[in-house]
């Protein structure tokens, strides 16, 4: 395991599995996100992203929590007027790490204990599958403090669960429980609080060895706002490059023999 400085996020990165592992750590303060923390973050996900091996990322909170959304405390250490620069300190950093993880092949699990608020609520839901623990609760928390979403907020949210349930939310700043979360498919996933981290780790070693360069395509064809026959197009570029991969040759084979695929990720 290595750590970004002041170890506010935990890097872990295990060969053997191509799994990899993004920890907030701030768990005093309910991982809520300060500049520091997010270009620690920025720094961690640029460490994990380009680590050859790379097949599967999770992201997670330490603690109670997964994440409080910004440190609203630090938007007015220094004075309310200093509030739009904290503002772009964080976003310098948290902009371009989600960015980052959305961009890399390897999909991304976001797995949530606790409180997911705010900008930990953009970043939750960032991720290509979100899994959460029983007793979790997602909360906009930007109507508190008279703000718009950040992070992505408003861009992940409605395609996760509809314009009218995501402005339901914002506008009344309604809060949801993780079997609320899953019924409006806010979440993906839902798991008891007693095997949660085995239930992770399982979903991960199962993505994990998958065929990653084919991930890769479908996070980037989900991730694309066209008419249709630019879709279709682009869909045939995928396809017709990952012939070109040893994943592809390997699920064929396996396929016409009928056994399982070994996939090596690439």
């Amino acid at each position: 395991m290595s750590t970004t400085p002041a170890d506010l996020v935990l890097t872990e990165f295990d060969p053997a599995t191509g799994i990899g592992r993004l920890t907030l750590n701030r768990p005093e303060v309910l991982n809520a996100l300060d500049a520091a923390t997010a270009r620690a973050f920025l720094a961690a996900v640029r460490q994990l992203t380009a680590t050859p091996g790379l097949r599967v990322i999770v992201l997670t909170g330490a603690g109670r929590a997964f994440a409080a959304g910004g440190d609203v405390a630090s938007f007015t250490a220094n004075g309310i007027e200093q509030a739009p620069f904290v503002i772009n300190d964080l976003l310098d950093a948290l902009n371009p790490a989600i960015l980052a993880l959305r961009q890399h092949p390897a999909p991304v699990i976001t797995a949530v204990r606790g409180a997911a608020a705010g900008a930990g609520l953009a970043l939750a839901i960032a991720g290509d599958l979100v899994v959460a623990e029983e007793r979790a609760r997602f909360v906009i928390a930007y109507d508190k403090i008279g703000a718009p979403p950040d992070c992505g907020l408003g861009w992940f949210l409605p395609r996760r669960v509809g314009r009218g349930m995501a402005m339901d939310m914002m506008l009344t700043g309604r809060s949801l429980t993780a079997p609320e979360a899953l019924a409006c498919r806010l979440v993906d996933r839902v798991e008891p609080e007693a095997g949660f981290a085995a239930a992770v780790t399982d979903l991960a070693t199962r993505i994990a060895n998958g065929p990653t360069l084919a991930y890769g395509h479908y996070k980037r064809l989900m991730d694309t706002d066209t008419d249709l026959a630019t879709h279709l197009e682009a869909e045939r570029q995928s396809f017709a490059s990952t012939t070109h991969t040893a994943d592809f040759a390997e699920g064929v084979a396996a396929f016409i023999a009928k056994r399982p695929a070994v996939f090596r990720g690439h």
